[in-house]
């Protein structure tokens, strides 16, 4: 298919899928459920008499999905397909997982990850966008070719950015793998200046530059007060098996075709439940915003009721008196005769009991059908710290689908991490960990990656230091119970780090080892020579007298 570079045209093919998300009611369906999950459930309400409570059940749910989703870190190892790597190709696989934890920290994976799953369970959809970063300083060094050379030098990193799933618009919207696009369109919203700075560095002329004015977001959420920006349309698509790209507003073009040499779009995607032919996933918490509109509206009346209701009311003859007051002491003037019952008073009228039990049914149903139980959110006493743990480990099976799709979205994150390591990085600098655990410097040519077939396994765990803390334990353990018996495979199983100059250790209970090899050999020999008759005594050794013998 031909693809379109002309502003005009991406803008046109923006609104076609725009289109496509007001049909699904996207829009409207993300403002509400944003409100909801930070609390504000009255939005649009007209009773200014009426008092407005607020029982958020869904975001204490959504927050408990959240933890249980990314309690545990993930970490990304390399290996071949089939076979065993020589021992060059090895430290290669280890210099690559090393890169992995450096993006991974530099870029605040981690954070964001928390961030996406949040805007999947919320909006439907999380959304990563990675990119090739150089700052102006490195890019200075970058232009001289001789220091370009050199491994010390850096030359950028990988970043990313996170996306909101109104703002990214597919091809083909009825297709949900990102690699299977045809292409791929990206809004932004970046201040006027900022963009047309960014033209002029482009070498865009100054009479395109001047076409570039603020514009409204009419699809935005919460973009009331926002002034002074345009929006921005970065268009991927892949061309003889490469991804390039171009970046437009409305009608100027502010990054000419550019080819990424990247194999794979950079863009890791994640929906909480899937929709059948649609690339935008369904939020865990549309179709209980009516369950959670009930709630607040019946405790609101019960609230009102209790000010209405509660309290006695006094009913005064006001022929009698003129004017009623509560303040102490006070004498109040009454006509006629006193001894009339001029005041009478009225208990309040109890609410029914079905109410707040109704109330109570709402919130448990809710709760167990978006599947958070009681046990799970630390709602119950621990009288029975089993049956606990167990209520809780069930309850969490429903969101193993999630956890599965969250491990194959990092899982993307790593193939796009290595295909842009594979494109951009060249030589630069590195550290690793060798066999031994000892820490290694070196320069490393990213661009072998080209030609080398691997495979990513994702090995997903508990958080890394207490996966540690725990292997510590148990090495510990086994050792002690004499389960291991090697000095050599104890040390050799705990993680790097935890003993300092581990590796000199590991070669000073070698040589121990084979000195007492030497000396149960020597000791062999003595008790062959011992065997074989006489005073068993060696020749040249002494008796317990200290006389030496001789043959």
């Amino acid at each position: 298919m031909r693809i379109k570079t002309d502003p005009v045209d991406i803008f046109g093919e923006a609104q076609k899928i725009i289109e496509y998300n007001q049909s699904i009611d996207l829009y409207e369906k993300v403002k509400n459920n944003e409100n909801f999950f930070i609390g504000n459930q009255w939005e649009g309400v007209n009773a200014p008499d009426l008092e407005k409570p607020v029982l958020n059940i869904l975001k204490r749910v959504v927050s408990y999905f959240i933890s249980t989703i990314v309690s545990d870190d993930i970490s990304a190892q390399v290996s071949l397909f089939g076979g065993k790597a020589d021992p060059d190709t090895e430290i290669m696989l280890k210099i690559v997982s090393a890169q992995f934890d450096q993006i991974m920290e530099a870029a605040k994976i981690k954070f964001k990850n928390r961030s996406i799953i949040k805007s999947a369970a919320v909006d439907g959809d999380g959304c990563l966008y990675f990119f090739y970063d150089v700052p102006p300083e490195e890019q200075e060094v970058a232009e001289n070719s001789e220091a370009a050379a050199l491994p010390e030098v850096p030359m950028g990193k990988i970043e990313a950015e996170e996306i909101d799933n109104t703002n990214i618009l597919f091809g083909n919207p009825q297709v949900q793998d990102v690699q299977r696009q045809p292409y791929i369109i990206i809004q932004l919203r970046r201040t006027v200046e900022e963009v047309k700075e960014e033209a002029q560095a482009n070498g865009i002329s100054r009479d395109q530059i001047d076409l570039i004015t603020e514009d409204n977001d009419p699809n935005g959420i919460n973009t009331e007060n926002e002034t002074g920006k345009v929006t921005l349309y970065l268009k991927f698509w892949k061309e003889r098996g490469t991804v390039s790209y171009t970046k437009t507003t409305q009608n100027v073009i502010i990054k000419n075709k550019t080819d990424l040499g990247y194999r794979l779009y950079p863009i890791s995607y994640f929906s909480w439940d899937r929709v059948k032919n649609s690339f935008h996933g369904q939020s865990c918490i549309t179709s209980l915003i009516d369950n959670q509109i009930f709630i607040n509206k019946l405790f609101a009346m019960s609230m009102e009721h209790v000010k209405r209701m509660a309290f006695p009311k006094i009913v005064y003859n006001g022929s009698a008196i003129t004017k009623w007051t509560n303040k102490v002491g006070e004498a109040i003037k009454a006509n006629g005769q006193i001894d009339e019952k001029i005041v009478q008073k009225i208990d309040g009228t109890d609410m029914s009991a079905q109410v707040i039990q109704l109330i109570e049914k709402t919130i448990s149903y809710t709760r167990d059908t978006m599947g958070a139980s009681d046990a799970a959110l630390g709602n119950i006493r621990p009288d029975n710290t089993s049956a606990i743990i167990a209520v809780q480990k069930s309850t969490q099976m429903p969101l193993e689908l999630q956890r599965m799709d969250f491990y194959q979205f990092v899982e993307d994150c790593c193939r796009i991490f290595l295909d842009i390591m594979r494109v951009d990085y060249g030589l630069r600098e590195v550290s690793y960990t060798d066999a031994d655990g000892n820490s290694v410097t070196g320069a490393f040519d990213f661009s072998v990656l080209d030609s080398l077939n691997v495979k990513l396994n994702v090995d997903v765990g508990a958080s890394a230091y207490w996966s540690e803390i725990m292997q510590v334990q148990t090495i510990d353990n086994l050792y002690k119970q004499h389960v291991i018996n090697d000095p050599i495979t104890y040390l050799e199983s705990i993680p790097d780090g935890y003993i300092f100059n581990k590796s000199k250790l590991i070669e000073r209970v070698k040589e121990q080892n084979n000195l007492k090899e030497q000396v149960k050999a020597l000791t062999a020999q003595l008790q062959a020579l011992q065997g074989g008759g006489g005073n068993g005594l060696v020749p040249g050794m002494q008796n317990g007298n200290g006389i030496g013998t001789s043959g």
